[in-house]
């Protein structure tokens, strides 16, 4: 098969670039080991980072943040309709089929087939030194997640401890309605080399319910996010370094990037990474390499000088992929304002407390 492009992977950076292909008029073939695969994570971002006419399922006009203090974000967020994130359109050519070699110009499935056309690898964020977000969630009747979670409200993090927990590391509750009756509630480790085991996060999750008398239902969602991955070339989403390095979001930059991409490869330009945005998840890394040098009972200490910090300077640290200037001036802020012991983090990330002091 010959197309104009051909992307591999089929989740949701892979899909949103075949749909701007697709809506360009470029031959796009999209290939992918199991593509009837329906997505069962939940994808949600900050409502103001999702491009116009993303599919979002369900949004809420507030946030909150639980740290040392209580903080309340002057922001809304959004969770995606699945469905509408995996659909394609008809004249994309979806191929089922295992990737095991390729190049700039053409992939040989495992079958023997090759198809032809620009590459770019969708697949996904590998390699890297471990460092991972791993979370356990379950969806509960919104009524039953009143005690973590108010109507029309999502909470971020919430950074209290769980009443039952085995290791020192910290985790947070995060709560975000996934439809007009039904919420999220997730126990979720930020980030940890290597990423902090699922049944910790379940131990802790349920004695979150417990403690309030919910009953903790059978389905559960399973999270486990690489955060310093390898960029690799001819690649889009998380395969491209999208992926935040410190929070784990990279949906809504890919819904935000596709189209951009889409008319490098109708136009025959190249498809390549700003210096700016490369400078800036840089910069992102070193964050990254400062909160797994926390002690534990440092981080909520962090996020709560974080969260006092201006609103733009949070929002140009949590999304402004390209936003150097603006990413600078939020660290340089949050360094002012930190305790020296907490300078000393950020400027000296010389070992991760999280994967040498702590078991698990």
């Amino acid at each position: 098969m010959s197309v104009d492009v051909v992307v591999v992977g089929g989740g949701p950076a892979g899909r949103a670039l075949a749909r701007a292909c697709a809506e360009r008029g470029v031959g796009t073939a999209l290939v992918d080991p199991n593509p009837e695969r329906r997505f069962r994570a939940t994808y949600a971002a900050w409502a103001d980072e999702l491009p116009e006419g993303a599919p979002v399922a369900v949004s809420v006009s507030r946030s909150r943040v639980v740290t040392t203090e209580e903080h309340a974000v002057a922001r809304g967020y959004a969770v995606l309709d699945n469905e509408r994130l995996w659909r394609l359109p008809a004249s994309v050519d979806v191929v089922a089929g295992r990737v095991v070699g390729r190049s700039a110009s053409s992939v040989r499935l495992a079958d023997g087939r090759v198809l032809s056309g620009r590459v770019v690898d969708a697949s996904g964020a590998v390699g890297g030194s471990g460092a991972a977000q791993t979370a356990v969630g379950v969806v509960v009747p919104a009524g039953a997640a009143r005690p973590f979670v108010d109507a029309d409200e999502a909470v971020i993090m919430d950074w209290r401890k769980p009443p039952v927990a085995t290791t020192a590391d910290p985790t947070f509750l995060y709560a975000i309605p996934v439809s007009a009756t039904h919420v999220l509630l997730e126990e979720t480790s930020l980030a940890r080399r290597p990423g902090l085991p699922l049944a910790e996060l379940r131990l802790r999750l349920h004695g979150r319910l417990a403690a309030h008398g919910v009953a903790v239902p059978e389905d559960e969602e399973r999270v486990r996010i690489p955060l310093d991955g390898r960029p690799r070339d001819w690649a889009f989403g998380a395969a491209s370094g999208l992926i935040h390095p410190a929070t784990g979001y990279s949906v809504a930059a890919a819904l935000r990037r596709a189209p951009v991409v889409a008319a490098a490869l109708a136009e025959g330009r190249p498809v390549v990474r700003p210096v700016a945005e490369r400078v800036v998840h840089a910069m992102w890394s070193r964050g990254l390499a400062s909160l797994l040098a926390m002690r534990p009972d440092e981080v909520p200490e962090f996020f709560h000088q974080f969260f006092l910090l201006p609103d733009d300077h949070q929002r140009a640290y949590l999304g402004g992929h390209g936003d150097l200037r603006g990413t600078l001036a939020a660290m340089l802020h949050l360094f002012r304002d930190a305790s020296w012991a907490m300078r000393a983090r950020m400027a000296f990330p010389v070992r991760t407390a999280k994967s040498a002091g702590t078991p698990g």
